[in-house]
């Protein structure tokens, strides 16, 4: 076979693989259709990704109702157990790994909660493998593990690298995964997964998802694309110290419900149900609790976050036209009395249109699904990255 032979038959199987990551079941018909490709092509492709393990055959059309006159077509879709994906969210207190097969279908998950004031470059590293290792084996499947796609809270760009000569915490939390984990690994910054998450839920050309834990991270698509900047900047959030002239910066919602009420104690303000609790231990999750009790020092603090959201919310509309913001994280499920607040205080600070604010309905799990999100985008971009899979028989 000569070599442009070679590289047409490379291509012909990729168009292939490609609508059948895309679509449902599909005829040969429906193929040749989206592919531009020859029906023989197009069977004789079938046949041999049938052999190979990467897509089936499945009843024909007349077999499921669908033809009665004529030669029933021949049906086909891809094998969702041909191949393993794994996301994971390395946080950095929090992890959390989820094994899918190729439709995307959780097989397994795991999590681990680890001190952050303990935690070195080693200790992530082994985590990470410890928690691969684990939805692998969990998942049952013997199939093999196409990409791994990690999350982690820092700017990260195209090529998976971090800035490093900005503080130390960057480096520590892109802590080299690729070099100790098996096959393609990817990174990604955790804000831009849950960003992925959420538009494989909600198709929006434009949106963000703000993770809003202890700090603030925007996670940016606009016309349809994640946005990175140079260093994977976009969407890092310290410029809020600048514009918005106070030192809180980018601190999320569980760092401002801690702050501001501690200091509407210390400045005298009542709380039977948080003065109560010891300061050191004092969470959001506290300050929703009290606030839905009907507390007044949480209300005001909860109307101070909504305040704050809104303003970011007003920054990212006026730049890049956002039409909807999602935020997620631990807290998201509690967040309503937050974004009623914002969607109050939006129009006395922002020009129409305003964008749409709603909480994720992803949990603790949307950087982890945004990084299965990912992993799945990759394969039905460039699903030429399964064929180093085939066997040598089936390989072009």
């Amino acid at each position: 076979m000569n070599v442009s032979t070679s590289v047409l038959r490379r291509l012909n199987i990729e168009a292939l693989l490609r609508h059948a990551f895309t679509s449902g079941t599909f005829t040969a018909a429906e193929a040749m259709e989206a592919t531009s490709l020859t029906r023989a092509t197009v069977l004789g492709l079938c046949d041999e990704l049938t052999a190979a393990g990467w897509i089936e055959e499945v009843e024909d059309s007349r077999t499921a109702g669908l033809s009665r006159r004529g030669r029933p077509a021949r049906r086909h879709r891809l094998r969702s157990g041909a191949g393993l994906v794994i996301g994971v969210d390395a946080g950095r207190s929090g992890y959390r790994a989820m094994a899918a097969d190729l439709r995307g279908t959780v097989l397994a998950t795991g999590r681990r909660e680890l001190d952050p004031d303990v935690v070195d470059r080693e200790l992530r590293i082994s985590t990470v493998q410890d928690l691969v290792r684990e939805v692998r084996e969990a998942s049952a499947s013997a199939a093999p593990l196409l990409v791994t796609v990690i999350g982690i809270p820092a700017p990260v760009d195209t090529h998976g690298r971090s800035p490093i000569d900005v503080g130390t915490f960057w480096r520590l939390m892109n802590s080299g995964f690729p070099e100790h984990l098996d096959g393609r690994v990817v990174v990604e910054n955790d804000a831009n997964l849950s960003a992925l998450a959420e538009h494989g839920q909600h198709l929006e050309a434009n949106m963000a998802a703000l993770l809003v834990g202890e700090r603030v991270g925007a996670g940016l698509i606009v016309d349809g694309r994640l946005l990175h900047g140079a260093l994977g900047g976009a969407g890092e959030m310290r410029f809020l110290e600048t514009v918005l002239q106070d030192d809180i910066g980018a601190e999320g919602v569980g760092s401002l419900a801690r702050r501001w009420t501690l200091e509407s104690l210390a400045a005298g303000r009542e709380s039977p149900l948080l003065a109560a609790l010891p300061a050191e231990s004092l969470t959001a999750v506290d300050v929703f609790a009290a606030a839905q009790a009907g507390d007044a020092l949480a209300r005001d603090v909860l109307d101070r976050i909504g305040e704050r959201i809104a303003r970011i919310a007003a920054i990212l509309v006026s730049l890049l036209g956002i039409e909807r913001i999602v935020l997620a994280g631990a807290v998201a499920s509690s967040l309503e009395p937050v974004l009623v607040r914002a969607r109050e205080v939006l129009p006395d600070i922002a020009y129409a249109p305003f964008p749409e604010l709603v909480a994720s309905g992803l949990g603790r799990d949307a950087v982890v699904r945004g990084a299965i999100e990912h992993a799945l985008t990759r394969l039905r971009e460039d699903p030429l990255e399964l064929l180093e899979s085939l066997e040598p028989s089936a390989s072009p």
